[in-house]
This record gives structure tokens, sequence and C-alpha cells, in this order.
């Protein structure tokens, strides 16, 4: 067994920790307020870190208010028969009041386009699957008229600003659209950017103080739709001709992309193919050297969809690859994809929060291979991840690993590496990286009274069948001498994961009463065993703690002085 030396310096600070992975978000509106999404929600809602930040597709849609996979709708706006404008708020009211109500925040996707607001043209195009023109296409088209797209985004931007306030609604988010590069979007590039000025005026008319931004573009690559989009649409921000007042530029408050670790496209008979943290990093240098070329650096950016996959509503049933969704791989996939971007953010001296691109699913079989925190109201290996999270401090102090990236990390494993996000990689022959991030105190800079010293230890390897074990030698410096309380919290196999447990059960499609009951505690966060005391005599200043790691785990050290 190798063995891996970290070195924690717990008297040496070197930052902050900017919690930068509260976001989370979804396709389907409506489940919002569904028993189990207003429980999940609950659970991000209660962490110690929250408010959770809450993003979701279809808000402005016309439907039956039922949510479905990849749909959901809110009939917010509908026209007479004389054209005249019917606003309905209760379900768009009802899924704003439930982020909040769990104790989170809206993150305001301004999308998609109402049915009696989007371009007729769409009515000529064929009907792909017999449902009808609009919930196929019509939601992706540009408005007919962009002066009645104003008068909406006022009337909605006045109905929020009367309803919850300015001075709450500055500590949202809104994101016009999503992915405008691809077919969320039926219009040209240069029409986006044309109802970005119709609606940052008509937000900014009501709530001056909203942050706004665009153009939550695909994965940006040297030669792809998403940089084109990118590249296109920041120019306009800063020098383009405003279509609404006629004026120069836009006003621009922050700055959203989407960065995937791969494409698992529906097959139920794929080959072997796995996420890449190299590849959805690589994404985010690319995109962040395109903001700073255009002249935005200054902006915070938010990664609005981060994840190891393009294809939340995919399971296993669709390609078998999806597996690794259910167990200790996504929750060290998460840990380190999140941690290699802080770096990245510490590194360049900028501001980038991703935004996990997961919820849940009413009534699918259990572990169905969703890209999803709980499944039946059982908690997901992954979840914990955010768990462990949510305890860290909020000064970071020194860590070095001799099981860090090596600079290439997986790029050599990568085909395209700069042009496209891979579909057929696997992992064979991947570093196991096996790294973190330390913590001193509280999560407010002021919160003198917690001091406790907190360590995020994760080891992931991207090809998912590869199952070794590594010794982990911790050696943590700049101790008083004393007695130390040590608590060490574990996700791996066999440790905060309900979906061992679901295997061993048989696999159960609706588990039931005591069986559901003995899953669903599974999937709490739990110790790797008792706590520990560790002395550290006087005239030393450092204690040593040693563990095993499996190449798919993420552990959580707490060190508190007696």
């Amino acid at each position: 067994m190798t063995t891996c030396h970290i070195t924690v310096d717990a008297a040496q600070l070197t930052g902050t920790l900017d919690r930068s992975w509260r976001y989370i978000g979804y396709d389907e509106c409506n489940y919002t307020y569904m028993p189990e999404g207003k429980e999940l929600l609950a659970k991000f809602g209660a962490m110690p870190d929250a408010p959770y930040y809450v993003r979701t597709h279809f808000m402005f849609c016309n439907g039956s208010c039922h949510g479905t996979q990849k749909f959901g709708s809110s009939n917010i706006y509908r026209e007479d028969a004389n054209g005249n404008a019917i606003y309905d708020f209760t379900y768009y009211d009802l899924i704003l009041d439930t982020i909040l109500a769990t104790g989170n925040k809206p993150f305001v996707e301004l999308g998609f386009m109402p049915e009696k607001l989007a371009d007729p043209k769409y009515k000529e195009q064929p009907e792909l699957g017999g449902v009808n023109h609009y919930r196929e296409v019509g939601w992706t088209y540009p408005p007919e008229s962009y002066d009645k797209w104003h008068d909406f985004m006022l009337t909605v931007a006045r109905h929020l600003a009367e309803r919850y306030g300015e001075d709450e609604i500055k500590t949202w988010y809104f994101e016009l659209w999503n992915e405008p590069d691809i077919f969320y979007w039926a219009g040209t590039d240069e029409e986006y950017c044309k109802l970005f000025d119709y609606t940052e005026h008509a937000l900014h008319e009501a709530l001056p103080s909203a942050r706004l931004s665009g153009p939550a573009c695909t994965s940006v690559y040297l030669h792809n739709g998403g940089r084109r989009l990118m590249q296109a649409f920041l120019a306009h921000c800063r020098e383009g001709h405003n279509s609404c007042t006629g004026g120069t530029g836009a006003r621009l408050d922050f700055i959203t992309f989407h960065a995937k670790g791969a494409l698992l496209p529906s097959d139920d008979m794929a080959a072997k193919s796995v996420p890449s943290v190299g590849s959805l990093v690589h994404q985010t240098e690319l995109a962040l050297d395109v903001i700073r070329d255009e002249g935005f650096a200054d902006r915070e950016v938010v990664i609005s969809e981060a994840d190891p996959d393009g294809w939340a509503a995919g399971g296993i049933a669709d390609n078998p690859n999806m597996r690794f969704r259910n167990t200790e791989y996504y929750a060290s996939w998460v840990a380190a994809a999140y941690t290699r971007l802080h770096e990245l953010c510490v590194s360049r001296g900028v501001t980038v929060r991703p935004l996990a691109w997961a919820f849940m699913f009413p009534q699918e079989e259990c572990f169905a291979g969703t890209r999803t925190f709980s499944t039946l109201g059982i908690d997901k290996p992954v979840m914990n991840t955010f768990r462990m999270f949510s305890q860290l401090g909020g000064r970071t102090v020194a860590l070095h690993s001799d099981c860090e990236a090596d600079g290439s990390f997986d790029r050599r494993l990568v085909a395209d590496f700069d042009e496209k996000t891979p579909t057929t990689y696997t992992g064979e022959g991947a570093q196991t990286v096996i790294a973190g991030v330390a913590t001193r105190g509280g999560r407010d800079d002021d919160d003198a009274a917690d001091d406790a010293l907190r360590v995020l230890v994760y080891s992931h390897c991207d090809d998912v069948d590869l199952h070794e074990s590594h010794e982990v030698a911790l050696t943590i410096d700049g101790l008083k001498p004393g007695q130390y309380h040590v608590t060490h919290q574990r996700i791996d196999h066999d440790h905060s994961n309900a979906h061992t447990l679901w295997l061993a059960e048989g696999s159960p499609k609706y588990p039931q009463g005591e069986q559901y009951d003995r899953i669903r505690k599974a999937g709490a966060l739990q110790e790797l065993g008792p706590e520990r005391t560790v002395t550290v005599p006087a005239g030393e200043a450092a204690a040593t703690l040693r563990f095993a790691m499996p190449t798919h785990a993420v552990s959580l050290l707490t060190v508190t002085r007696k």
C-alpha cells in the first residue's frame, strides 16, 4: 500500500474560503413545491452555511403546471381573444416562495418564451413528437415583439419588487435564458443580445440593484458555438449597439456559462465512458480566458451548470455508465472538481461559483441512476459531500499533498481536449489524486468562538473501476501543546452510502417499511470511527494522523482543542 503524505500548517493562514458550492439547479420547476422537492430543498436550507441558490428551467412556459422530465410550466402569461395580456403569478410565486420558505434563495432564470409572446414562425416547424408545436419548439423562439417582451419583463419585475422587496431581491441572482448557443434558443446570437438589451432595461427599471447575467452558454472550447456566443455577447455588452436604448453597450452584473465532464448519450449498450475532472476544469480556464480578453475579468462568474456529465434525467436504463451517480464516485468527483476550481480561482484571483445541476425525480425507481442528490427521499453519497463542505470554516490554511494533480492531470487521456466534451473517455490510466482543503474557524471571519481546524481530504480517480487503497499520513503543524479531539467523517463504499446497503438488500425498486428506513438511515453522514484524542507534547507543534483512503472517498477531519 502506497503512502500519501499530506501536510497542513494550522498556523499559516492563506486566505478566506469562498463558499462557492452553494448553488444547485434542475430542469423541472414544478418539482420545487412537490413534497419530495420541498423535503430536499429543506435539507439544503438546514445546512450550516445556507442559503443555497436554486436555479430552475421553464419558469415562463405554458402547460399543465405539472412537472415532467425536461419540462415545466407556470402559465404566468396568457392573452385573451383580443390579444390583451393576462398575468397569473400563482405557480410562479409558489416556486419562489417554496425556495425561500426552505431557507434558500432564488437563482432566477428568465426563460423560456411564453406561448403568446413567441414568434409564431415556430408553428411552421413539423411536429416532432405529436404533442404540440409549442411544447416541442415554441418555447425556444425569440419574441414576435421585443416591445411586448419588455412589457412582460417589466410587469414581472414590478411584481417581484412589490411581493418581495428590493432589499430581498438584491440578494438573488438573475440569468437570461439557458444555453442559447444550442437548441434552447431558436434565434441567432444577435437576437439573444437584443433580448438581453430589452431584458436588462426592464429588469433594472423596476429593480435597480438586481444582479443580471448572461450568456448561460454551453461549454467553452477553442472553436465552438459556446465560445462564439460568449465572445459576441461580451463584446456587445462592452461596446455594441443597444437595441432597447439606442446607446452603447449593456449593463452586465455577472457572467454565466456551463461546463460538463462528459457527454453520455442515450445508448443502453454503451461502452465504458466516465467523466473527466480535467476537462471540466480546462473548459473553465478557456472561458475565463475569453472573459479576461473581452475586458470583464472583474466580474463574478457562475458556472450555472457544473457537472460530471450532461444529461440529468438519463439513468442506467438509458446508459449503463450512469451507474457512477449512485455511488461514492460521484461524491469524490464533486470534491475533486470543486477543489480544483477553488485552486484555479485562487491562482487567477477571480470568483467562480459552480452550480450542481441535480435534484430529484419523484416516483422513479430507487437508485435509477439519474443525476440527483436523493432517490425516493434516500440521500446519495454525493449529498454528503455537500454536508462536509458546509462544515468548513471561513479561513483557509496551508495544505500540501504529494499526491496532488500532476500538472497535466488527465489532459493526455482525453482526445480533442480543446475542442469538445469527451464521450468515449474511459479514465483508464488516470492519476489517483489525493488532496484537499484545510480551514480554521467558523464560517464567518469574525466567528472567534470557533477556532477548529477542519481538513477535507478527497481521493479520486476518473476510472470508476479502479479500486485501490492508499495510506494517508496527515501531519498537522502549527498546533499549540495540549490535547485535541479528532473526529473523522467519511464517504466511501462502506460509509455514508445508502447505495451499498440497497444493493445488499437486493436492490428493491421501491423499498418499503423497515427496509426503507434502514436504507435511508445508511445515507446519513457517518463517522469513520470513534472520536480520538491526540496529545501534542510541550516543545512540539505537530501531530500525525494515519488512515486508509480508498480510490473514491472523501474525509472530513475536525480537530478541536480540549
